[in-house]
């Protein structure tokens, strides 16, 4: 455990810093920071203690936080301060070699797939959603289509250069699992054909274990598609832990109720197995800790690995200056999940792909590693 002037433990540090932010000099921002996208966004992968975390750093919030990352020094190490004390010393996660690479018809490698954390591939791959394109449905944190406005990425993502840059990926940085999320097509398999697609791709180019995101699709046999196609592990994601916040802040996808995710779930786990299956929380958006817990209880039950995750506000969005949750607020949540999902035996780590298994966007980890 890194031991710090302010004698704080690993876990309550890595906290902290996701709910304050981090402000970053010039020669220490560089590049890589996340803007925009699908999910949470504005961060930026640090190494610290032995793990990696991803740390607003373009929020609002962010910019008058009390830590602080300096200039590199003459060895090339970062040092982390908390109002002007030293914290201890952290590293950026390098610019990945197959950014510099682009396909035969000139597509740039990182507007096909980015590098999330230190070792995970990610993409969205359809840009679109039948519910952003109206404010009255859309997702209300999301950024799926700014991204793609202001040309970061491309809209539809084909098989074939999924599969292309998955290689190169494998092969240049190192990358060890991959996230295919999309937006959400129509309101029958709800994307679940296109990550098929995708994913029968990657697995003959490169032996890669994938994570599919998606909606519930209607009929359940989408489950068994996905995973003859080679996908290992699903994402399907509640975002909010009851269904007036899920309505209030989502009011397209709340349609799809939470009762119908349980069944969803239900189905999902017999075919990919239990701690396969999971669904991103995103803390802050109204819910109380006990009803994030009474829910994360329910899918530990079930089989279902729950990740619990700071909302962080992107620019932007209607939510862009919606506070994010307390360093306390996350500890009161994060201390009994971990021990909820010990007692399940669900632990992050035996996650194949996706999410939960990066874990770079919550401190979670850090609270499982120190039961």
């Amino acid at each position: 455990m890194l031991q710090t002037e302010l004698q704080t433990p690993t876990r309550f540090l890595l906290t902290e810093l996701q709910s304050l932010g981090m402000r970053l000099t010039d020669e220490a921002a560089g590049a890589g920071s996340r803007r925009g996208g699908a999910g949470p966004s504005d961060h930026k992968a640090i190494r610290l203690a032995g793990q990696t975390i991803m740390v607003p750093v373009l929020t609002a919030n962010a910019r008058h936080s009390p830590y602080s990352a300096s200039a590199p020094d003459s060895n090339g190490r970062t040092m982390l301060s908390r109002d002007g004390v030293a914290v201890g010393p952290i590293d950026f996660a390098a610019i990945p070699r197959f950014y510099a690479l682009q396909t035969m018809d000139g597509v740039p490698y990182w507007k096909i797939a980015m590098l999330h954390g230190t070792d995970v591939l990610a993409t969205t791959v359809l840009q679109t959603c039948i519910r952003y394109a109206d404010r009255a449905t859309a997702c209300q944190f999301c950024a799926i289509g700014q991204s793609l406005s202001a040309g970061r990425t491309i809209a539809h993502k084909t098989p074939a250069q999924l599969a292309e840059v998955a290689r190169a990926a494998v092969l240049l940085d190192g990358v060890r699992h991959m996230v295919l999320t999309t937006g959400t097509p129509n309101v029958v398999d709800r994307g679940a054909a296109v990550l098929c697609d995708s994913t029968r791709a990657i697995k003959q180019a490169v032996a890669l274990p994938v994570q599919g995101q998606c909606e519930p699709p209607r009929d359940p046999i989408w489950f068994e598609r996905l995973r003859a196609a080679g996908v290992d592990s699903l994402g399907m994601h509640l975002e909010a832990a009851t269904q007036a916040v899920r309505a209030r802040i989502m009011p397209g996808k709340a349609t799809v109720s939470i009762g119908r995710y349980l069944a969803a779930f239900r189905q999902a786990v017999p075919v990919f197995g239990r701690g396969q299956v999971s669904t991103y929380l995103l803390a802050g958006l109204g819910d109380s800790v006990s009803e994030i817990l009474a829910l994360c209880e329910t899918l530990i039950g079930i089989g279902v690995h729950p990740f619990v995750v700071p909302f962080v506000p992107i620019g932007g969005t209607p939510l862009e200056d919606h506070a994010p949750p307390t360093a306390a607020f996350m500890r009161a949540v994060l201390g009994p999940l971990a021990r909820m999902l010990a007692a399940g035996d669900l632990r992050s780590a035996d996650v194949k792909a996706g999410c939960s298994r990066c874990g770079a966007c919550s401190s979670l980890a850090a609270f499982e590693a120190d039961l």
